[in-house]
């Protein structure tokens, strides 16, 4: 059989299972670190609940993600998952769901484990929205699922440095109210509402435009010119404005 002949029949096995996103829909992947409460935990001597070292991995694996050959229009990360949103006219891939997946995977798991100096994996899935409202809501979803998380978190963890061991510690949180968790955080002299807003909302990140000086090498002139610059916030809106940040980024 010519290679030709063998490369077509061959084919049809490898893509047999390809599922394509249908136009007109949003385009939203969920990166998830693979096995990181024990990479973090145990194999590398990260603070908890939270560390501005891991914080900043996040980050800089977020920004390679935005950076990486798709068109996307907004990132978010809390923990140790990062949400990204595709341009509603994104086709990359004939928006191949398994393209997505192995690529965003990849490149997540290569940049973070490049700036951890050891090996950390990624998996991803793929959400896809009919409607702007449905996009909103799974931002909101894990903005909100991130402040119950950091809630928890910092209880555990306050529990643990006062000598509780892992069953007690859960066990003195599981199933009490967010007042209560407030105020046992509240005993210990902390204050939940005033922890760095990273910690209890994730982090954003979206396009702006912004003036930057330039060269005009025809005249020998400086110019002003519009570039579209990264921004990174780490202070997000909390409810109805952080829902208008996701409007104003899906409509533009």
């Amino acid at each position: 059989m010519k290679f030709d002949d063998l490369d077509k029949k061959m084919r049809v096995y490898e893509t047999a299972q390809d599922i394509c996103i249908v136009p007109e829909m949003y385009i939203v992947a969920r990166i998830d670190g693979r096995g990181f409460t024990k990479l973090t935990k145990e194999k590398y001597d990260f603070e908890a609940p939270f560390d501005p070292k891991f914080r900043d991995y996040m980050v800089e694996t977020t920004k390679h993600l935005m950076n990486c050959g798709f068109n996307v229009i907004y990132g978010y990360t809390q923990s140790d998952e990062i949400s990204l949103l595709f341009h509603y006219n994104e086709n990359s891939f004939g928006r191949k769901i398994r393209k997505f997946d192995s690529i965003l995977a990849g490149e997540a798991s290569a940049k973070f484990s490049t700036l951890l100096g050891g090996v950390a994996a990624f998996d991803c899935r793929i959400s896809a929205f009919p409607n702007k409202n449905l996009v909103i809501d799974y931002f909101r979803w894990r903005n909100e699922d991130a402040h119950r998380n950091s809630l928890n978190a910092h209880c555990y963890w306050t529990l643990r440095k006062d000598g509780f061991n892992k069953r007690e510690a859960t066990k003195r949180i599981e199933k009490i109210s967010i007042s209560d968790k407030n105020e046992l955080l509240f005993s210990y002299g902390i204050n939940f509402n005033g922890l760095p807003s990273w910690q209890k909302r994730g982090i954003g990140f979206y396009w702006k435009e912004t003036d930057k000086e330039s060269f005009n090498p025809k005249t020998g002139e400086k110019v002003i010119a519009k570039r579209n610059t990264l921004y990174i916030n780490y202070e997000l809106p909390l409810k109805e404005g952080y829902y208008d940040l996701i409007l104003s980024i899906l409509s533009k």
